[in-house]
């Protein structure tokens, strides 16, 4: 069944996925801050462009949405012309962006009072698993409207899970990227120790990439990585964002993160290095520098 659906926020994330919606047959109508990004997008898909969040919200059946934080997220949906203006009753708001859990509990019980459902759903497989339709999907929210969002939301993921109530999509996702700083911390001290012993960095991960040392970071990270290479992914600016959330969240509920922590503090070396923009696989660099000093 083809729906009205619109999509807020077109950047490397967003571009695409609504890109997958339209490509289903669902009428898409997208909103985007810089104007000119939504009519590219509108001629290059079956879709239309809508000048304010809730110009664009208005008369549709879903709208998802993928910016940059809470404050981002507020914005488009509670501001002056924001979507929750304009959504109408029964319809489902389904938000990619990752955020603190607390907005997303904000944003649910907001929706729920105006007559129509909220669902936090971020996603993790960067750019290249948005661009070919293979995210993963970690959702909270109400079971109903999860369910009726799950055929829309598998045009462009390859997995997707309710975690439970509002916000658990949030946490699940902070949990994703605890792990993940930690693995590329790891996998930098590793391929920085190699280049010190003298070995050849490549060699040694192309034998232990077999064996129990082995992740989706050293499959796809560690040649570029070896090479001085950063600019395939998550930038660092938005990591340390992520991992802000992670440890507010923390510190409410009491977990200890003593290496999550110190891996933030790292990223911030990066960003010290001018490395912002880099992606996450940069962690190396500090190491780099220190080892030449």
């Amino acid at each position: 069944m083809n729906l009205n659906v619109t999509f807020i926020g077109l950047g490397v994330m967003g571009y695409p996925m609504a890109g997958y919606l339209a490509k289903a047959g669902h009428q898409v109508t997208v909103y985007n801050r810089t104007s000119a990004k939504a009519a590219q997008w509108a001629s290059e898909y079956t879709g239309a462009d809508a000048p304010t969040p809730a110009a664009a919200a208005e008369g549709s059946d879903f709208v998802f949405c993928c910016v940059g934080n809470d404050d981002d997220l507020r914005s488009v949906t509670l501001g002056p012309d924001g979507a929750f203006k304009r959504m109408q009753p029964g319809a489902v708001f389904v938000d990619h962006t990752t955020t603190s859990a607390e907005v997303a509990r904000e944003l649910h019980a907001e929706a729920a009072r105006l007559g129509f459902s909220f669902v936090d759903a971020p996603v993790s497989g960067g750019q290249a698993g948005a661009e070919n339709g293979q995210l993963t999907v970690m959702i909270g929210g109400d079971e109903e409207a999860v369910a009726r969002a799950a055929p829309l939301i598998d045009c462009y993921a390859r997995m997707q899970a309710r975690l439970g109530d509002s916000g658990s999509g949030q946490l699940a996702k902070m949990v994703n990227q605890i792990c993940i700083a930690g693995l590329v911390q790891g996998l930098s001290e590793a391929l920085h120790f190699a280049g010190r012993a003298g070995l050849d960095a490549k060699a040694v991960v192309e034998v232990i990439s077999k064996g129990a040392a082995q992740s989706w970071q050293m499959d796809n990270r560690a040649s570029t990585m070896i090479d001085g290479k950063f600019d395939y992914g998550f930038a660092v600016d938005w990591m340390r964002k992520d991992l802000g959330y992670v440890l507010g969240e923390a510190r409410n509920n009491g977990a200890n993160l003593p290496v999550t922590a110190l891996v933030d503090q790292f990223y911030s070396r990066v960003q010290a290095m001018g490395g912002g923009r880099w992606d996450t696989s940069s962690l190396i660099m500090p190491l780099q520098k220190s080892g030449s000093d």
